[in-house]
């Protein structure tokens, strides 16, 4: 058995939500976990990664933009595959925090992060 420490606490990044790392280990390079809260009215940086993500909802209300495709409503239990390359952004559009699972496939690394904005 392994044993993975998760990051203590969330951290406030550049991409306007905050993150807390829950799997991203060196030693697992096949896929990472982490849960992203974002605040009331927040639009999330518009962003691309190099790596297939995949959100799952948890809680809260967002506006999901994917590609070029409009728009579309989220909540608790959907689940959104972004595929590598493609730009993707999220506003919360509820009242509470936006939470969702973000997983990576292969796992997440800074330099896969690309900013559009």
């Amino acid at each position: 058995m392994t044993y993975y420490l998760m990051q203590d606490s969330e951290v406030l990044t550049t991409e306007r939500c905050y993150i807390r790392e829950l799997l991203n280990d060196p030693s697992l390079p096949e896929a990472s976990l982490a849960r992203t809260r974002v605040m009331p009215g927040v639009t999330t940086e518009l962003h691309a990664l190099s790596v297939l993500e995949w959100y799952v909802i948890e809680s809260g209300q967002g506006l999901m933009r994917v590609g070029d495709a409009a728009p579309y409503p989220v909540g608790p239990g959907d689940s959104i595959e972004i595929p590598a390359g493609i730009d993707q952004q999220i506003t919360n559009v509820g009242d509470g925090d936006l939470l969702f699972l973000c997983v990576c496939v292969p796992r997440f690394e800074a330099l896969k992060y690309l900013s559009r904005e």
